[in-house]
């Protein structure tokens, strides 16, 4: 018999849904890719472990083993300027214990010192290397490719300031040399933008986006991200970008290099399937699925990524480490 399931702590059915996940499941294949307007390759999936019939130890028990936590902001630790309760507790239980956690971001239109200032406006005390960002993921892309021309930079003011402290020769206007199109979550977005992008890809430029996000999570609802904007385009002229943030691995193997840690050590934490979660399927390490922002249960049923576990929310994920250490603690 299948049993019970749970996750979050709160009783969850899996009798019908485990027949589902049984009759086509495949073992995950690691290195894989996943995610909009990529390619996505042959896809594999595999049975979250917090769905999975308990037997013996708890399948929780492997978070105990987890020492790098690599979080999503918006959707996860916080909504837009709204701090979530149980942020604070777990960050701080994660340093008590030892472990390390760092910010993984697919928004580029902040550098990493505007996220330092907004979580210390949130009571979050932090640094500039606690956070990795995907244009962090971008430069380190670019350095390690050939050398372009001029990039034109699709973004904010400060998306383009931080590829010129790069190195990367970067400009918001046309001109000739341009031979590589940078886009990014632009919240300073215009309509000569959009042209400037169109005339540039029907040139037949390269095409790099920071990531694949179709929205944004606001108070008041959402908004379009890169996305959404990188569709736009499509419609008009027919061009795909390379992706360069999460769902792709980038992150994620720049977090382990900054760290030392390996890969076994590591939690991806986040609220949508087909970047956070997929980033980590990607990079082969464990991902937590949190209810919290954009994704939703009902995402898990047509979704060909699936997490380790799923969460409420970050509460939840320190309810049940905190759960596998009091259990520790008697054994």
């Amino acid at each position: 018999a299948l049993g019970r399931a749970e996750y979050s702590g709160a009783p969850f059915f899996v009798a019908v849904r485990g027949l589902l996940f049984l009759t086509g499941i495949l073992r995950r294949s690691r290195g894989q890719t996943y995610g909009p307007m990529i390619h996505w390759g042959k896809l594999a999936a595999y049975i979250p472990k917090r769905y999975m019939p308990r037997k013996g130890e708890d399948a929780v028990a492997e978070l105990k083993e987890k020492k790098l936590f690599l979080l999503d902001m918006d959707g996860t630790i916080y909504l837009d300027n709204d701090l979530f309760p149980g942020t604070i507790p777990f960050l701080s239980w994660v340093r008590e214990m030892g472990g390390t956690y760092l910010f993984l971001t697919n928004n580029s239109s902040r550098s990493a010192q505007a996220y330092v200032e907004k979580l210390g406006r949130l009571g979050i005390q932090a640094a500039k290397e606690d956070f990795l960002t995907s244009v962090d993921a971008l430069i380190a892309d670019l350095q390690a490719g050939p050398r372009r021309k001029l990039c034109y930079a699709f973004g904010t003011e400060s998306f383009r300031s931080q590829l010129r402290e790069a190195g990367i020769p970067v400009t918001d206007r046309l001109e000739e040399d341009i031979d590589c199109l940078l886009i990014g979550f632009d919240t300073e977005l215009t309509f000569q933008k959009l042209e400037d992008a169109c005339i540039l890809l029907n040139r037949g430029v390269d095409f790099i986006a920071t990531n694949p996000d179709w929205v944004c999570p606001t108070w008041y609802g959402s908004v379009p991200d890169c996305g959404s904007v990188c569709e736009m385009l499509y419609r008009a002229t027919k061009r795909r970008p390379r992706v360069i943030g999460k769902p792709q691995r980038a992150m994620v193997d720049l977090a382990l290099r900054r760290t030392g840690l390996p890969p076994e050590a590591a939690l991806v934490v986040g609220d949508r399937l087909y970047t956070d979660i997929a980033c980590g399927v990607n990079a082969g390490v464990d991902a937590a699925f949190v209810l919290s922002g954009e994704g939703t249960l009902s995402d898990l049923e047509t979704s060909d990524v699936q997490p380790t576990w799923v969460f409420d929310d970050i509460a939840a994920l320190h309810r049940a480490l905190r759960e596998e250490e009091n259990h520790g603690q008697h054994h």
